[in-house]
């Protein structure tokens, strides 16, 4: 299968990044924390896979639709 961009839905500040790159993921699993109006709303993913790269760093400002990580399923 083609590796699946994994996009935010929010724009705000990158606070938490619990998965690495190389990391196993399961559908749904939270790979990204964004900050926006004083919430932390997680960025999953949309399918079973391994992370193969994370596209954005922690205290990073993003928009919304941006690029987070990339999956290789």
């Amino acid at each position: 299968m083609p590796d699946i961009t994994i996009i935010t839905e929010v724009a705000g500040r990158v606070c938490a990044l619990p998965i690495a790159s190389g990391s196993s993921v399961g559908d749904g699993d939270e790979i990204a924390f964004v900050e926006a109006m004083k919430m932390e709303i997680p960025v999953t993913t949309t399918a079973a896979g391994k992370i193969k790269a994370i596209l954005v760093k922690i205290d990073e400002m993003i928009a919304e639709g941006q690029a987070v990580a990339i999956l290789e399923t």
